[in-house]
């Protein structure tokens, strides 16, 4: 297993859209174990392969209390099951630091593969919903502060290129 480079906004491979996965195979296998493990490692509850710069439609969530619940979508597609939206503080690895309000459907019905390639389905509600749709987000070239004010957003984009040039 490995930790990969999570990529930053305003990064512009964030708004790559991804293709679909072709087929569900070891090195596919090998991509969600690495994905995981930088999930787990970053602290965060989701990560799609777009952050990784990695263009394939592919997540992995996990929003158990104890972190031991993980979970894998593979050309994930999702639908609204309740128009009610839910308000959450939303952060994104791929955004550091930031949390901003963004307002979601709480209940989506999602169909994808498996890790072993084999189609499901599943609802979701609350945070696992919120998370799923936050990712399939990434993997639609959307980031979380897209939702959020033109100022607000360049705000977060200047703090974050000041932060890249000190590390540099």
């Amino acid at each position: 297993m490995a930790i990969m480079d999570i990529l930053s906004f305003p990064d512009p491979r964030l708004r790559t859209r991804a293709a679909p996965v072709e087929s569900v195979d070891d090195t596919l296998r090998t991509l969600v174990d690495d994905l995981l493990d930088t999930m787990y490692d970053a602290g965060g509850i989701g990560l799609a392969a777009t952050q990784v710069n990695v263009h394939q439609r592919l997540l992995v969530m996990d929003t158990s209390a104890e972190r031991n619940e993980p979970r894998v979508y593979i050309n994930p597609e999702f639908e609204v099951l309740d128009q009610e939206l839910g308000e959450y503080d939303e952060g994104c690895l791929s955004v550091p630091g930031f949390y901003e309000a963004v307002n979601r459907p709480q209940r989506i019905r999602v169909c994808a593969l498996g890790r072993d390639g084999e189609v499901f389905t599943e609802e979701l509600e609350g945070l696992a919903a919120i998370c799923l749709q936050h990712e399939v987000d990434h993997l639609d070239g959307k980031l979380f502060v897209d939702y959020i004010s033109p100022l607000k957003r360049q705000r977060i984009r200047r703090k974050l290129e000041k932060a890249q040039r000190v590390r540099a």
